[in-house]
């Protein structure tokens, strides 16, 4: 399974890149399929009227996501990189009004959202905890396509058929071939990866630069990588300058921008403490999450939850570390999607899946290691920085309050990315020799997922989500 750095790292909009972006792009890919790109059911005519249910985790916090939004954003062929944000309300108001899609290459189609879009507060789908069926129906009422698709984390859609076959390969298995995926360096994890670079003398980053290049993306790698690190400052940018109350009903106050002035005004004075580095880390990625609450543009690292942590630690190589090196912070990027690449194939990144150790501590993992790759560590301290990182983050459950990504959200990228620096901190000062391999650290991420009881997967039933102020 080749993952490439632009999947790790996608540009979307928030809340979440599960249940917001994942949902969007299964809605536009099932008109996809009605175009003509999937096999009808026998007997159905032309598609005349859709209707579509959220299950699992989508359901009991699709509201909280804007999940329902998503999916009809979605319906009007909207996707999460290109949609304008400030034309969205129009567009669902227009929808609610008229109760129809009408979309090139399509016939008319009813769709009223408040009837045709159905949260099933049942027993989730199967395969996994968000799951979503898309049916159209005929002139007469009879099914002419049906499609479930699974939102898996990250903005990643998959539907039933691709799941199946996934799972096939065995479960949290990326085992292929190199000859499968065309690239120089098929490292399925970080014992191959560790191996192939011992053997080649390359860094983790030179290999997966070389990856890249294999399937195509060399002419214009370097202009892509930093439009990702742009995209990721003006993201920061953006939530620095934000102020009022996040959405959603919590009254939740956005911080950064007060917290930016005051440190502002304490630069270069005595009343700086000697955490001050942290107070920064923490302002950096609590602004992203802040704007990605509000419904804003992020860059999922390796998803929207989880969007501040990686974002934050680059920006603080780069404004306090003295990090102005271009080629340092593409090899930041590369490293860091390396091993989110890693950790996707072979546990999950889904907190409803495996809770928020897959998000926020994949996430400080993917932070650590690019920051350890930014200060020259070898690929044994980049896989220590990962391991150690990750391995502080295990059991962490995902429970946020009223199914918004705003507490414990925001603080928690704060607190992923303290632990990414002090992770890259750590491995730097050793040799790179360690009792923990970052495997063995993903393995116990994976099966510490599937034991966590469901209530705190994401689905607003138990923990934070259920123990809210009175008042």
């Amino acid at each position: 399974m080749f993952i490439s750095v632009f999947e790790i790292f996608k540009r979307g909009v928030g809340p979440s890149s599960s249940h917001t972006m994942g949902p969007m792009v299964a809605a536009a890919r099932f008109l996809d399929d009605l175009r003509g790109g999937a096999e009808r059911i026998p007997g159905g005519g032309a598609p005349a009227s859709i209707r579509v249910s959220l299950h699992g985790s989508l359901a009991f916090t699709g509201k909280g996501h804007a999940t329902d939004r998503a999916v009809l954003l979605g319906l009007l062929g909207q996707l999460p990189e290109t949609l304008d944000i400030e034309a969205a309300d129009e567009m669902i108001d227009d929808l609610r009004e008229s109760r129809k899609l009408d979309l090139p290459d399509l016939p008319a189609m009813a769709f009223d959202p408040d009837k045709d879009l159905i949260f099933d507060y049942g027993p989730p789908l199967p395969l996994h905890a968000n799951g979503m069926i898309f049916r159209a129906f005929d002139g007469r009422g009879n099914p002419t396509l049906t499609t479930t698709y699974y939102s898996v984390g990250g903005g990643f859609v998959m539907s039933e058929e691709e799941l199946v076959a996934q799972n096939d390969g065995g479960s949290g298995s990326a085992k292929t071939s190199e000859e499968l995926i065309g690239v120089p360096y098929p490292f399925t994890s970080s014992q191959e990866m560790l191996d192939m670079g011992r053997a080649s003398g390359l860094t983790i980053a030179e290999m997966k630069r070389a990856n890249e290049e294999a399937r195509g993306r060399g002419d214009d790698l370097d202009d892509r990588l930093d439009e990702i690190s742009d995209a990721m400052n003006e993201c920061i940018d953006r939530g620095l300058e934000g102020s009022g109350i996040l959405p959603g009903g919590l009254k939740v106050r956005r911080r950064a921008r007060d917290l930016h002035e005051k440190l502002e005004a304490e630069r270069f004075t005595n009343l700086q403490t000697p955490h001050i580095g942290n107070e920064w880390l923490s302002l950096y990625a609590m602004a992203v999450n802040e704007e990605n609450a509000a419904g804003g543009k992020v860059v999922t690292a390796p998803t929207n939850g989880a969007a501040g942590t990686v974002p934050a630690v680059l920006r603080y190589w780069q404004e306090h570390c003295g990090g102005r090196s271009d080629k340092l912070r593409r090899d930041f990027l590369l490293t860091a999607a390396a091993v989110g690449g890693i950790i996707k194939a072979n546990a999950s990144i889904s907190g409803a899946e495996v809770g928020c150790q897959g998000e926020v501590g994949s996430a400080a993992a993917m932070a650590a290691a690019g920051l350890c790759a930014a200060f020259g560590g070898t690929n044994a301290q980049i896989e220590n920085a990962a391991e150690i990182a990750l391995e502080h983050h295990l059991g962490m459950t995902c429970d946020p309050a009223g199914g918004l990504v705003q507490v414990p959200c925001i603080e928690r990228n704060a607190l992923g990315a303290i632990k990414a620096v002090s992770a890259a901190a750590l491995a730097l000062r050793g040799d790179g020799e360690h009792f923990m391999p970052l495997d063995n650290c993903i393995k116990v991420m994976l099966e510490t997922g599937r034991d966590m009881n469901v209530k705190y997967k994401e689905t607003s039933t138990g923990g934070i989500a259920v123990n809210l102020p009175e008042c």
